[in-house]
């Protein structure tokens, strides 16, 4: 089960990955806004987010590197937009992961069901570092 770097962007997250994706001579990424989500009746998703890219991916050399804009209501900070996300079959192994590294750490997004996967949950842990777990249904 191999750990993927998700790096986030204030915004300009289609341009860094057209760069990288020149520069490693990566195949065309494709990208999903925020405004291509399916609406959740619970979130309504501000105006000026429609055209911030929600995800797109890049494999460079063998390695799977995630990318999104974060929305208008999120803190950016550079040099501290990179979360490494762990994706897996095994739904048990998951949820003791997210368990174990919200210990003393920050929820920022409980494990559910969302429209990309079974079961995903963001957690910060007690050294300030965001992992993302996520149910991997391909294959």
């Amino acid at each position: 089960m191999p750990v993927d770097v998700y790096i986030n962007f204030n915004g300009n997250c289609r341009e860094a990955v057209e760069f990288y994706a020149e520069v490693f001579q990566t195949e065309e990424p494709q990208f999903m806004t925020f405004g291509e989500a399916p609406p959740d009746p619970d979130y309504s998703m501000p105006e000026e987010a429609d055209d911030l890219i929600m995800h797109t991916r890049l494999v460079i050399e063998g390695s799977t590197v995630m990318f999104s804009d974060l929305l208008p209501s999120m803190p950016f900070e550079q040099g501290n937009n990179i979360s490494l996300a762990v994706l897996s079959k095994d739904e048990a192994a998951l949820r003791s992961y997210f368990s174990k590294l919200q210990e003393g750490g920050r929820v920022n997004m409980e494990l559910q069901k969302t429209f990309w996967s079974n079961l995903y949950g963001s957690v910060t842990d007690k050294f300030g570092i965001e992992w993302q777990v996520s149910h991997d249904s391909e294959g």
